[in-house]
């Protein structure tokens, strides 16, 4: 992991508090957020080009921390109910994440970095806990926990 995507992290984990944040530096950064609860905290660091994220937190208390280096990243968050969060990592190329959280106290911690890497998670009930790291090339994983 670059120093400064460590960095971002750090930054965009104690703008949480202030409901969220977001940078982007590059060209053709994209950023789709919704928050309909209360108390939701979404924390963001594109660079590069072509990095998109679209995050929806429909419930409440849940957060989402994404930094995006590199070119043509893709994230795709989810999260309903309350206390669900994630927290991504996305660099180089080729990157795609993915995530839906349904119920209560759900978290992910996704990295990615290198060739063409692709994420799904997908977690309803309570307390699912999912940790992926993907480096190099043709990589591939799908996690589905009830």
């Amino acid at each position: 992991m670059k120093i400064t995507t460590l960095f971002a992290s750090a930054t965009l984990a104690l703008s949480l508090a202030l409901g969220g944040a977001a940078a982007a530096e590059g060209g053709h950064n994209r950023v789709t957020l919704e928050q309909w609860g209360a108390h939701n905290g979404v924390g963001l660091s594109q660079n590069g080009s072509r990095n998109r994220l679209s995050v929806t937190q429909d419930g409440w208390r849940n957060s989402t921390i994404v930094t995006q280096d590199g070119r043509r990243n893709q994230t795709v968050v989810g999260q309903t109910g309350y206390g669900n969060g994630v927290v991504a990592s996305q660099g180089g190329r080729c990157n795609i994440l993915g995530v839906a959280q349904f119920g209560s106290g759900n978290s992910a911690d996704v990295g990615q970095s290198g060739g063409c890497n692709a994420t799904a998670v997908i977690q309803t009930g309570r307390s699912g806990q999912v940790t992926t790291r993907q480096a190099g090339h043709g990589n591939v994983a799908v996690i589905i926990q009830d």
